[in-house]
């Protein structure tokens, strides 16, 4: 299993008018997490595009627990429970309050797309050498 975290701090304008982090921007969390991962691994997305490799999004799934407010800090973890084996990759992600209580759970599939050609592909082999040694 390979697993991060980062945090992120609410900001104002990503709150609704009842002082909530509005529900949509929660896939932008995700985002966050899920491009820090790769970094992590020695990898950025830009790079990967620059390879040839795109990552569109294939599925979202989400499930809100309790609201996050402005000026939170969330703690935005993301693992990858399994090895891809074929053409898609997915991220789980849970984000948790300062008080660590775990307030949104989400899935999120991601395809690998040749960018010329537009048709999927199998996960680069550099981007999986890096993640195998998580899965041994």
């Amino acid at each position: 299993m390979y697993t991060t975290t980062i945090d992120i701090r609410v900001r104002y304008g990503e709150t609704d008018q009842m002082g909530y982090l509005y529900y949509g921007n929660y896939a932008l969390y995700y985002e966050v997490g899920r491009t820090d991962a790769i970094r992590q691994l020695g990898f950025t997305y830009r790079e990967l595009e620059e390879q040839g490799v795109m990552m569109p999004v294939a599925e979202l799934q989400v499930k809100y627990l309790r609201p996050a407010y402005y000026d939170d800090v969330i703690t935005v973890k993301t693992i990858l429970k399994e090895l891809p084996a074929g053409h898609k990759i997915q991220f789980h992600s849970e984000l948790y309050n300062q008080k660590g209580e775990l307030l949104n759970v989400g899935v999120t599939t991601l395809a690998f797309i040749d960018a010329a050609a537009k048709k999927r592909m199998h996960m680069p082999e550099a981007l999986r050498e890096k993640l195998a040694a998580f899965f041994e």
